[in-house]
C-alpha cells in the first residue's frame, strides 16, 4: 500500500445478500429489513449504509454531538474481567445508560417503536440506524476499534459491493469472477480512542507500551493495526481483497455451524453477552503476555489472529440480525 499505512481494519458489518453468498440457503437480510435500511438512509447515503457508517465517529468530535462520545465503549474495572451493565453502563460523570450497550438498547427500541408509527415524529429514525449499525460493530471490539469492511448487494444479486474504510483514497478493483468491489478507504481522525469493552486504568491499552517485533507502540495500536498489518503480510499478500474474500469464506463455510449460535438472541437486541464475550476476550488474549516493555512477535500473533478474525465476522452477522428482528413485519391475526 505504497507509503500510506496499512488499512487498520474491522469487520463491522458484513451483510451478504444476493444468490452468490447466502446463509442457510436464504438473502441474510429480510425484504422488510432491506427496504426498511434504505428508506431510512440519508440522501447524502445513496442507498448505502456504508456510506454512512461511520458517521457516528465524525460526529462525535462535533459540538451539537459530543455528547455521543462515551456511546462508543463500556469501561469496566480493571482485571476483573467481566461486565455488568447496571456497573459498567455510565459516562464519565455517572449517568448511567450512557455506554455502548446502553446506546443499542436506546437506539433498538426507537426503531422498533417509530418504525411503523407513520404518525410518530418522537424518534429521528435516520440517526438512529447510523448509531445502531455503527455501535453493534464497537460492542464487539474488545481488542480494536476502527475501519470497517461493509459487503452488501442493494439493487440486485449480481452486485455485491465491498467498502473498506482505512486510511487511503477511494478505488474500485476487480475480483477474479469479474464482479466488481468499490473499496473505500476512510481516513482515521483519532487512533486514541479506549478499546470499546476494556480497562480503565489503561484507556484501552493505551498506555500500555510494548514492541511489535521491533516497532515500539502501545496495546491497543496492536490491536487496531500491527495484527491485520502483519495478517495481511503473511497470509493474504498485502491484498486486502485476499482477506475479505477468507472471511465470507470462513462464514459461510468453516464457522457455518457457529453462525447460529451468534445469532441467537431472545430479545430485540442482546448486547451484554456481547460485551462479556469482548472483555472476557480481551483479558485472555489482548491483555495476556502484553506487560508494558513486553516485546510481542510470533506468539503472541499467530495465536491472536483467529481470534480478531472470527470477531470481525461476528459483528457483521449479529447486526444483520438485528435489523431483521427490527424491520421484519409479524404476521398479523385475522380475528374469526
Amino acid at each position: 500500500m505504497g507509503v500510506y499505512p496499512l488499512l487498520q481494519i474491522v469487520v463491522r458489518n458484513i451483510l451478504l445478500l444476493g444468490n452468490q453468498l447466502k446463509w442457510n440457503e436464504q438473502e441474510y437480510l429480510t425484504e422488510d429489513a432491506l427496504a426498511a435500511v434504505k428508506a431510512l438512509l440519508p440522501d447524502q447515503a445513496e442507498g448505502d449504509l456504508s456510506n454512512v457508517c461511520f458517521w457516528a465517529d465524525e460526529v462525535r468530535h462535533h459540538y451539537h454531538y459530543r455528547w455521543s462520545a462515551p456511546l462508543h465503549y463500556v469501561d469496566t474495572p480493571d482485571f476483573l474481567c467481566n461486565y455488568k451493565y447496571c456497573r459498567d453502563c455510565h459516562d464519565g460523570h455517572g449517568h448511567m445508560d450512557r455506554c455502548v450497550t446502553g446506546a443499542i438498547y436506546n437506539y433498538s427500541m426507537q426503531l422498533s417503536q417509530g418504525y411503523y408509527d407513520l404518525n410518530s415524529e418522537k424518534y429521528n429514525l435516520t440517526e438512529a440506524l447510523m448509531f445502531l449499525s455503527h455501535f453493534v460493530g464497537d460492542v464487539h471490539q474488545g481488542s480494536s476499534s476502527v475501519s470497517v469492511v461493509l459487503c452488501f448487494s442493494y439493487e440486485s444479486s449480481s452486485r455485491i459491493t465491498c467498502i473498506v474504510l482505512g486510511w487511503t483514497r477511494t478505488r474500485r478493483v476487480q475480483i477474479p469472477d469479474k464482479k466488481s468491489y468499490e473499496i473505500v478507504r476512510w481516513t482515521s481522525s483519532n487512533l486514541k480512542l479506549p478499546l470499546h469493552v476494556g480497562f480503565i486504568g489503561d484507556l484501552g491499552g493505551n498506555t500500555i507500551v510494548v514492541r511489535w517485533y521491533r516497532r515500539k507502540t502501545n496495546l491497543h495500536h496492536v490491536w487496531d493495526t500491527m495484527i491485520i498489518e502483519s495478517a495481511l503480510k503473511t497470509y493474504y499478500k498485502s491484498d486486502i481483497m485476499l482477506m475479505i474474500q477468507a472471511l465470507m469464506k470462513n462464514i459461510t463455510d468453516g464457522w457455518s455451524d457457529e453462525v447460529p449460535s451468534w445469532e441467537d438472541c431472545p430479545k430485540l437486541v442482546c448486547p451484554d453477552p456481547y460485551a462479556s464475550e469482548s472483555i472476557h476476550l480481551a483479558c485472555k488474549f489482548a491483555y495476556r503476555n502484553a506487560t508494558p516493555g513486553s516485546t510481542l512477535t510470533d506468539d503472541y500473533f499467530l495465536s491472536r489472529r483467529p481470534v480478531v478474525e472470527k470477531r470481525l465476522a461476528q459483528s457483521g452477522v449479529r447486526l444483520a440480525e438485528v435489523l431483521n428482528r427490527i424491520f421484519t413485519k409479524k404476521p398479523s391475526v385475522v380475528a374469526q
